[in-house]
């Protein structure tokens, strides 16, 4: 039977280290277990996915790990399904087969392009800009880390023209070339044997 301390008080228990300072838990082979350094900063052991570090009472093959150092590891049912790699990106396992980078949208946005620009709802888009009929600027709240991002456009009008095309970051009014920026992306919207068209629905998605 292991040992079991037991204590009884009004103001709790305190444990207190060896002269390093800092406090080892160790299983009965001798193998340490939890640190608590003098900062007081609580160290585990690295774990792995069928074993992780941090668990739960009943469920011990779910929880957290490191397989590598900067990088934290997430187990379900003893099998890796997530993990923040030392580059800090986020992978995870969504029907891939293995747990692989997720690329996320970095931007979005729904407005209704008829007369003053209206944003319905978005995410890291600040404002549109109305460069004139059928072409906009959506401008990020957070800039991209550089330009080699892919923009998604969709738009539809339920008033006289219907079959809306949309050009990104390659013509605008008057066929002047556009380029995209980390601050900004710029699409337009044409009708054939029409031209440039007001949209009155929008959709555009920035993944990078």
């Amino acid at each position: 039977m292991p040992s079991i301390i037991n204590a009884t008080t009004t103001a709790g228990v305190t444990v207190t280290g060896d002269n390093s300072g800092s406090l080892q838990l160790a299983t009965n082979n001798g193998t340490t277990a939890v640190t608590i350094d003098t900062s007081q900063r609580v160290a585990f052991v690295a774990g792995t996915a069928a074993l992780p570090a941090i668990t739960t009472t009943g469920d011990t093959n779910t929880g957290i790990f490191f397989s590598a150092a900067d990088t934290i590891d997430f187990a379900e049912g003893g099998t890796a399904t997530g993990q923040f790699d030392s580059s800090g990106n986020f992978k995870f396992n969504s029907g891939f087969g293995s747990v692989v980078t997720a690329y996320g949208c970095r931007a979005w946005v729904n407005f209704n392009g008829t007369g003053t620009p209206a944003i319905n709802g978005s995410g890291n888009v600040t404002s549109i800009t109305d460069n004139g009929t059928g072409d906009y600027t959506v401008n990020f709240t957070t800039a991209m880390s550089d330009v080699n991002y892919a923009v998604v456009a969709s738009g539809s009008n339920t008033g006289t023209y219907t079959g809306v095309s949309a050009q990104i970051n390659s013509t605008s009014v008057g066929n002047a070339a556009s380029t995209p920026t980390t601050s900004a992306t710029r699409v337009t919207f044409s009708q054939p044997n029409v031209g440039y068209v007001d949209t009155t629905y929008i959709c555009i998605s920035v993944f990078r």
